[in-house]
């Protein structure tokens, strides 16, 4: 266990976990066990009273809030279906609960994301979600950037591509933070917050 600690004052941070993304195919986990290993991190940190932040992604209809600028493998179409976008039923609900609609695979760019965590004294922060490589990658290099501590809940997360998975979950997430199971945040949070 690679775990060191977590801060009295830690967020959990899912990246969207919302319909459209939790439907698509995904490695190494399906989207099923990720929302549950979310929620079960979800619940233990609202019984302790800590934050819980439901990131989603979102964009208007016409597509004028989309990432521009020319890459070699350009998106999909912006065509989604109504609903698409709302987090899943079994982490909504929770009125206490933090929630940040970001337009890049960032949560911090362009959200007030940073601005929500320092004002309830957050240092550190847990990520789980999809897609490993992009939204959660992205949020977990910002948040090391903002100086924040970084723990990954690496059985939590997924991602279309299941090289990209491992890339980031052996090769770059050792370099901004700490790795662990669900099982090991869960068992670190009931140690450092009993």
């Amino acid at each position: 266990m690679s775990l060191t600690t977590l801060d009295p004052r830690t967020a959990l941070v899912a990246i969207d976990l919302q319909n459209g993304i939790v439907a698509m195919p995904t490695q190494p986990y399906p989207g099923a066990e990720i929302v549950s290993r979310t929620s079960a991190l979800a619940d233990a940190f609202r019984s302790h009273g800590l934050p819980v932040v439901l990131v989603r992604v979102s964009f208007a209809a016409d597509g004028a809030d989309a990432v521009p600028g020319r890459t070699e493998r350009q998106p999909r179409g912006l065509a989604f279906p109504e609903g698409w976008d709302v987090v899943v039923d079994d982490l909504s609900g929770h009125p206490g609960d933090i929630r940040v609609t970001k337009h890049n695979w960032s949560a911090f760019h362009g959200t007030d994301l940073d601005v929500q965590l320092r004002r309830r004294g957050i240092t550190q922060i847990v990520l789980t979600g999809i897609a490993t490589s992009i939204g959660v990658e992205s949020t977990a290099r910002d948040a090391y950037a903002h100086g924040y501590h970084v723990t990954l809940a690496t059985d939590a997360m997924a991602d279309a591509d299941a090289d990209a998975h491992v890339n980031s979950v052996e090769r770059i997430f050792p370099r901004l933070g700490e790795t662990g199971t669900t099982d090991e945040i869960l068992e670190l949070l009931a140690k450092t917050h009993a």
